[in-house]
């Protein structure tokens, strides 16, 4: 009995630790008005620059603890000094993470970016990944996070093959650019806004381009960016396995892209998720280690900063799940062939009530083990409704 208290005081331990070691970034993007392609409804208080944004940002950190980076979006957020803006945001206790181009709301870019027909239009989308990398350099961020609109409508429209020539092309310009310890995390997403062809549609082919460029670059997962009954875990695990998994764009989904509060959906997919993730790590896989974990999100009618809180505390939930998930058991169970005994190991970590973890944690970060209720009780959110009222809100999105 001594011997099982024991352990389960060390699995305790072990876990806490776990959990305050482990960071998520947030987005500058989920700071201000966002939406659908339909509407965007603005929200009172909504940031309206990039120094707002990292205000909220800073927010969600200090009730958090764990959200110390904070993604930018160029042009949405650019600045004419960036060392300022570093500055800026680490007088604020955060610091900026990684900057994402815009290849895809130009009108030049109606036929694509990095693969559009045109030299003189592809240069211009190279040029700007190319800033961003000196953005990156200028806030000592080591991300650049590429996503492309790139891709065809209708059969014939352009030539595939030529277009994943151009495509690797511009990629290699802009790899050869980046500094030493600088990575290129390439997104995919299997379709929007292109219908018939999307020139990155799947981890496949951002692994090929990944491995053909060299070890700075690597696959970025986003968890909306895929069809109905994809098993992502399993892209997880290859990812790991050929030492290529760069990151996450953490959000949920019912349908596609949709943008939604992390794990509110589909908990159990985060957690098979990050199941694999924890399992790699105990087998001593190193990229495992070096995971970027990243939010992108867009709120459409919930409170900006409180949906971010809450984001945070679902993926800090599905993590400590994974941590709890007997390896050694799920080992045996799996070599045996006993399918039921394995899964029930895995349902076993996910029905775990793990806020005794979380409220410890967050406890000896010295913060409120309830971000969202101590930010409520902050009155942060009235106070910017009051002094941002007076300026129109402007964001990225169309219709803002």
């Amino acid at each position: 009995m001594q011997e099982s208290v024991a352990k389960q005081n060390s699995d305790f331990e072990a876990v806490v630790e776990a959990i305050q070691r482990f960071t998520i970034e947030t987005p500058s993007w989920g700071y201000g008005n966002s939406g659908t392609r339909f509407k965007v409804f603005p929200w009172p208080g909504a940031a309206r620059n990039l120094r707002e944004k990292l205000d909220d940002a800073a927010q969600v950190h200090q009730f958090t603890g764990v959200c110390p980076d904070v993604a930018v979006h160029i042009p949405w957020d650019k600045e004419s000094d960036w060392q300022a803006a570093g500055e800026y945001a680490r007088q604020r206790g955060v610091q900026i993470g990684a900057v994402n181009p815009n290849l895809f709301q130009e009108n030049e870019y109606r036929l694509g970016s990095l693969c559009h027909p045109e030299q003189r239009v592809r240069q211009k989308a190279i040029d700007h990944v190319l800033e961003c990398i000196e953005i990156a350099s200028a806030v000592n961020s080591r991300l650049i996070s590429l996503w492309l609109a790139d891709g065809t409508n209708y059969p014939g429209q352009d030539d595939l093959r030529r277009r994943r020539h151009r495509l690797l092309e511009s990629l290699q310009a802009i790899y050869a650019a980046l500094p030493a310890g600088m990575r290129l995390l390439i997104e995919y997403k299997f379709f929007e806004p292109a219908f018939y062809s999307t020139d990155l549609p799947d981890w496949g082919t951002s692994l090929l381009m990944a491995q053909k460029l060299g070890p700075q670059a690597d696959v970025l997962v986003d968890t909306g960016h895929h069809a109905q009954g994809t098993n992502i875990a399993q892209i997880v695990a290859q990812l790991l396995d050929e030492d290529r998994l760069g990151g996450f764009h953490f959000n949920d989904r019912r349908y596609a892209d949709d943008d939604l509060i992390v794990g509110s959906q589909n908990p159990f997919e985060l957690f098979c998720i990050f199941n694999e993730i924890v399992g790699a790590q105990a087998d001593g896989n190193a990229n495992a280690g070096r995971i970027a974990y990243m939010i992108d999100q867009s709120h459409n009618i919930e409170p900006k900063i409180e949906a971010m809180i809450q984001s945070v505390m679902h993926i800090q939930t599905a993590y400590a799940k994974a941590l709890l998930v007997d390896r050694s058991a799920l080992r045996a169970a799996q070599e045996t062939g006993d399918v039921l005994g394995a899964y029930r190991v895995l349902q076993a970590a996910f029905e775990t009530d793990v806020r005794p973890y979380l409220a410890a944690a967050r406890t000896r970060q010295g913060r409120n083990p309830d971000p969202i209720a101590t930010f409520r009780a902050s009155g942060y959110a009235e106070r910017v409704a009051l002094e941002r009222a007076s300026v129109s809100v402007s964001s990225g999105y169309p219709g803002a």
